[in-house]
């Protein structure tokens, strides 16, 4: 895995939106969740994974 991890702060940051909403995302389960990986209890993210998912999201709408 060459890419980095992002936090939550840098997942917001880089989506230009609330950390809240994120955070709502993180609790979703399911096939449809959106992708992170669990540190621990922290929530780490792919950047390229989470722009995959959020096409995906709108194309089902």
């Amino acid at each position: 895995m060459n890419q980095n991890l992002l936090t939550v702060d840098e997942l917001s940051e880089s989506l230009n939106v609330p950390k809240s909403w994120i955070y709502s995302r993180t609790r979703e389960t399911g096939p449809d969740a959106m992708p992170m990986i669990k540190v621990g209890k922290y929530c780490r993210f792919i950047l390229d994974d989470v722009l995959d998912w959020l096409k995906k999201q709108n194309e089902s709408n």
